[in-house]
């Protein structure tokens, strides 16, 4: 019969530290969304008002974000050049909301 394998000491230092530590919070606030987006607070709530920004939930009067949306907001506005038709598109668009 074998042995059990020894674990390295680091791998059993690691398992004592909480979960919440190694993994990004679900929600974030309005001020936490924003500087994870590295935005201004004050753009995030008034794209809230006018639209175009990411997703929110409202838990009361709580605003807050999951962080999957804020991901996907910010990949939905991933472009090569300006001169991309979608680029364009986007940004007609959004002038014409204002």
């Amino acid at each position: 019969m074998r042995p059990a394998p020894v674990r390295p000491a680091t791998a059993h230092a690691n398992s004592l530290q909480p979960a919440a530590t190694t993994q990004p919070q679900r929600y974030l606030n309005n001020d936490e969304a924003a500087s994870y987006l590295r935005l201004s607070p004050r753009t995030l709530e008034k794209q809230r008002v006018i639209g175009g920004g990411p997703r929110f939930r409202k838990f009361g009067r709580r605003v807050m974000y999951a962080v999957a949306d804020l991901d996907s907001w910010a990949d939905q506005r991933s472009f090569e050049v300006t001169s991309d038709p979608e680029y364009a598109e986007h940004q007609s668009a959004e002038s014409r909301a204002r």
